[in-house]
């Protein structure tokens, strides 16, 4: 396994746009069903708030070592200024474009004995002035970084990827994109998208076999011209397929607690990596090293150097 030094990953830069959000925890212990309703009542105890979404993929970067920035947008709400805190506070380089009539993207998960009761959804699309605003500040960014990663939520952050991804492909960047939805077109011409399997089911259909998968991946990569297609496999592990072929690498062995930002993780280490001058063939095993250890951790969590090296 080719793995950059602590000083390789230092030197490396990378930008991350998407979806910003912030992920609110209200931990509380389960005593009694309510008399109102046939439902648990939960004692709130602790209340906690972490980085969600695209801006978890940027603190995944840092965590690692390497340098990030991050590109979003939020609402001018408590929400939006408690997330700008959370992510300056872990030295990312904070770009977030604020919009009034958005409201910050946050979810709510009411936990109950470690077991997740109840998640609230609390969202709207952004407005497309503050978006063709978030383009002109990509252009500023992109040039100082080595590498692009795009991180779509499908929250409308990213209504105008498709000429980020020329921009930075002219700039000559590594562009990695973790897609959603069922139009990968706006992908086009991106190094390396990052579906899951059920992700890619949706855009391809299902397949019987690894030849009827291989087909269909490496049609799908060639008509999108991307340099690489990243499919995640759970504990199938993951499958990587490119011009030379498909290269495989089996799931890390480990009891899974929570796969929650596991995709985050996943992309953010394929980032890092890259930025740091692997190929994609080099990184691929180290990402999905870095998936098998943070499955074994609560809610949307991290991984550092020396966990993945050490």
């Amino acid at each position: 396994m080719n793995i950059p030094s602590r000083e390789q990953l230092a030197r490396s830069r990378v930008l991350v746009v998407g979806d910003a959000m912030l992920d609110r925890y209200w931990h509380g212990a389960v005593d009694r069903i309510s008399p109102e309703a046939p439902v648990p009542v939960v004692k709130v105890t602790r209340e906690e708030e972490r980085i969600g979404a695209a801006a978890n993929v940027a603190y995944n970067v840092v965590t690692l070592g390497a340098r990030a920035s991050f590109l979003g947008m939020v609402g001018d709400d408590e929400a939006g200024r408690q997330l700008e805190r959370l992510l300056k506070e872990t030295g990312i380089a904070t770009h977030l474009k604020r919009d009034p009539g958005l409201r910050t993207t946050v979810k709510l998960r009411v936990i109950g004995r470690q077991q997740q009761l109840l998640r609230m959804d609390f969202e709207n699309e952004p407005d497309h002035e503050v978006l063709a605003a978030q383009g002109e500040t990509f252009e500023e960014l992109a040039p100082a970084h080595q590498a692009v990663l795009f991180s779509d939520y499908g929250k409308g952050g990213l209504t105008h990827i498709t000429a980020m991804i020329e921009s930075a492909r002219a700039h000559g960047k590594a562009v990695l994109v973790d897609p959603k939805g069922s139009d990968y077109s706006r992908y086009r011409g991106a190094t390396v998208i990052t579906p899951n399997r059920a992700e890619l089911q949706q855009v391809v259909g299902s397949w019987l076999g690894e030849d009827e998968l291989t087909r269909k991946a490496q049609s799908l990569r060639e008509s999108l011209s991307l340099s690489s297609l990243l499919v995640t496999r759970s504990e199938e592990g993951m499958t990587l397929f490119d011009a030379e072929g498909a290269l495989h690498v089996k799931a890390q062995a480990r009891e899974v607690f929570d796969v929650t930002g596991a995709g985050d993780t996943v992309i953010a280490t394929m980032a890092a990596m890259v930025a740091a001058g692997l190929s994609v063939r080099e990184a691929l095993p180290i990402a999905n090293k870095a998936g098998g250890i943070v499955v074994g951790k609560f809610g949307t969590a991290t991984v550092s150097y020396e966990e993945l090296f050490g």
